[in-house]
């Protein structure tokens, strides 16, 4: 059966094809369908419910979208040319950013409480987009999470760095964070991550909820960002309303910049 499987998905999408599994549900090919609905039981189903609380029909289907069935030998996750981590950690890649004269910092400080005493031409502003604007239309909804630390006395925990457990438990992944650093260390720290609902006031907003309803409402947000005439810029997640990967979010971070630059 296997080899029949392997045979159909290659005549139908051929070799190095990423479905997108609404898609692979929607096939005409009845053995093609009843593996889409293997899979989307297996794989999508409980983790999606668990991640939004949302079934996967409920959202927009670049969601499920994102970890398409690749029809491949090539089991990784990610299949971009060049993976890395900074050379020496992320702490240590934003502590030079930051070193520079010209930048202050100021935490644990609503900007709402400072920013009639700052002079600016421009603001990038990378928080919450309705939260700008005092939610005038209303709250934009957001999910959070929960990260759960525990130390392992074994060097390693699991086999590679992020396992996803879409079914059984109540975390969607856990993460074991010396696999992914490289870092040699007597035992090992892992998390285990929960989806939570957002709570303004509880916990931090972490991922825009990509349905239409929502869309709509970001829209007319978008309208009165438009008002501004470019004195404040909005990057990110949280203030595009985006369910950006990290290289997206740096990508669209280096184009805002670069938009500045030309303007100046």
């Amino acid at each position: 059966m296997a080899e029949r499987l392997e045979c159909r998905l290659l005549e139908t999408y051929g070799f190095g094809a990423k479905v997108p599994i609404l898609r692979m549900l929607e096939q005409n090919d009845s053995e093609i369908k009843e593996l889409g609905k293997f899979i989307y039981k297996n794989v999508f189903e409980g983790y999606t419910t668990k991640q939004w609380g949302l079934k996967p029909e409920e959202l927009d289907s670049s969601v499920t979208g994102r970890v398409p069935v690749v029809v491949s030998r090539d089991d990784r996750y990610f299949q971009d040319s060049y993976q890395a981590m900074p050379r020496l950690g992320y702490t240590e890649l934003f502590n030079r950013l930051l070193a520079n004269k010209k930048i202050s910092i100021l935490l644990k400080c609503d900007y709402r409480d400072i920013v009639g005493e700052i002079q600016f031409e421009r603001m990038v502003f990378t928080g919450a987009i309705d939260q700008y604007f005092g939610e005038i239309y209303g709250p934009l909804p957001y999910r959070s999470l929960e990260f759960e630390f525990v130390h392992e006395p074994a060097d390693r925990f699991q086999e590679c760095g992020v396992v996803n457990f879409p079914n059984d438990h109540l975390f969607t992944r856990i993460h074991d964070f010396p696999i992914i650093t490289g870092q040699r260390t007597v035992g090992t720290t892992i998390a285990y991550e929960y989806p939570k609902p957002y709570i303004p006031g509880v916990n931090d907003p972490y991922y825009p909820i990509p349905r239409e309803d929502n869309r709509e409402l970001h829209s007319r947000y978008l309208s009165e960002a438009e008002k501004l005439r470019g004195t404040v810029l909005f990057a990110g997640r949280l203030a595009d309303y985006k369910y950006y990967n990290m290289d997206q979010a740096v990508a669209h971070a280096l184009q805002v910049f670069q938009n500045i630059t030309q303007t100046l």
